[in-house]
Order: C-alpha cells, then sequence, then structure tokens
C-alpha cells in the first residue's frame, strides 16, 4: 500500500519509490511465509490448470525442480498427477515449512524433498524433467530473468522443460487488464520487476539456451504458461 501511495515517483523513476521494498526480495522475509499460506487455494486452481497443459499424466515425468516453491501447490499438483514424479522444492527453511504441510495434505510427501536457500546461490542439482519458476521471473530484471533460466537451462536433462507462470501483456502493454495492471504492481514494488511481454519471454528463454519456446493459457487463471525446452 506504501508503494501506491508514491506510484507517480515510481512512474518517474521506472521503479519502486519506496527503499523497504527492496527487502521483499530477500528469500527468508517473513512475509513470504504469510504469502506462501494466503496464495495457495488460488494457486492449487492454476496448478491443476498447468498439469493438463504439461500432460504429465502421459509424459511422466521422474524429477521435478520447484523454484521459489512458496506454498508448494504447483510441484504438489504436478505429483499428485505423475505418479512416478519427485518433487524438490527450493525456498527459505520457514516459507518450505507451509510447502510440506501441503505435500503432507496432498499425499505425496514421500516424494517431497527440499533445498533450503536462495534461487541465486543454492546447487539446484541436475537431471530434472521439469524446472518450475511459477510467478517469479515478475520480480526481476531482464538480465536477472536470463540468468536464472539459464540455470534452470543447466539443471535439465536434455529436452526437459523449463516452465515459467506470468501474467504475460499484449505488444502494446495495456491489455489484457489484468497482465496490465500486474505490470503496474511490479513498477511500484519492485527494483527492477515487470510483466514480460512473450516476445521478451521468448528472447531471454533463447539467449539461456532454450531452442523451443511456447505460450500456452491456463483457463480459467488470467496467468499463462511460458515452455521452453532444452
Amino acid at each position: 500500500m506504501e508503494c501506491f501511495e508514491h506510484l507517480t515517483e515510481s512512474v518517474r523513476r521506472g521503479c519502486t519509490a519506496v527503499a523497504e521494498a527492496g527487502l521483499l526480495g530477500a528469500a527468508d522475509h517473513p512475509v513470504w511465509v504469510e504469502f506462501a499460506r494466503g496464495m495457495a487455494p488460488l494457486a492449487g486452481m492454476t496448478a491443476e490448470a498447468l498439469a493438463a497443459v504439461l500432460d504429465v499424466e502421459q509424459t511422466s515425468p521422474r524429477r521435478v525442480l520447484d523454484i521459489a516453491a512458496g506454498h508448494g501447490l504447483f510441484g504438489i499438483t504436478l505429483a499428485r498427477h505423475a505418479e512416478q514424479a519427485e518433487v524438490v522444492a527450493l525456498d527459505a527453511r520457514d516459507v518450505l515449512a507451509v510447502a510440506r504441510e501441503n505435500a503432507t495434505a496432498a499425499g505425496v510427501a514421500g516424494r517431497f524433498r527440499t533445498i533450503e536457500g536462495s534461487a541465486f546461490t543454492a546447487d539446484w542439482g541436475t537431471g530434472y524433467d521439469l524446472v518450475l519458476l511459477t510467478n517469479f521471473l515478475h520480480g526481476f530484471d531482464a538480465a536477472t530473468c536470463e540468468t536464472l533460466l539459464a540455470k534452470a537451462h543447466r539443471a535439465l536433462v536434455p529436452g526437459g522443460r523449463a516452465v515459467a507462470v506470468e501474467f504475460v501483456p499484449d505488444e502494446d502493454r495495456v491489455s489484457p487488464p489484468d497482465a496490465a495492471l500486474f505490470s503496474l504492481t511490479m513498477l511500484a514494488t519492485t527494483s527492477g520487476g515487470d510483466a514480460y511481454t512473450f516476445a521478451e519471454l521468448e528472447a531471454m528463454y533463447r539467449r539461456a539456451g532454450f531452442a523451443a519456446v511456447q505460450l500456452c493459457a491456463l483457463p480459467p487463471s488470467p496467468q499463462q504458461a511460458v515452455i521452453g525446452r532444452a
């Protein structure tokens, strides 16, 4: 709310005008525990749509890495639909406690493990069929997004997929309304984040080493999936 009280200055600067907003970028900020609990019901709906788009029941991914997992619902939902899938969730310790609770409730705790730490500094490991970057790239500038996508590329098996879930505006950047509003939210609350167009995201993926990138709707969610194949 404070960020939006200084929106005019943020527009002039091209980023948040509230210095304290930058603290939210820390993975261990206590707000993310509350956020993980609060967003889980809505994320569950989008996660179901993503599982359908990825056709995980047929493609049967065996190893899934969920970056900045938060509530963990995206990886957990894939594990419910792909009985052989093992999910590795990466986030701060206190946030991962929420994800583990959700994994237990979903009956997949035996195939759910965690890595504590920051997506930027932690060792992700390798050999994954899927790397999930859901609701994460929008918090950073394009160069940082490319760094994360390149790290995802290195973590994947050949032919593996890196999947982002984002609000993706049209090329005019003012439609659809949900994506345009989200872009404004990133302007007001982050030092370099944005809601990127598909052309921008595709360029990031390709510079990170991905050969094919596609955009998929996730109805009834206003978000879309960006899927890059290694």
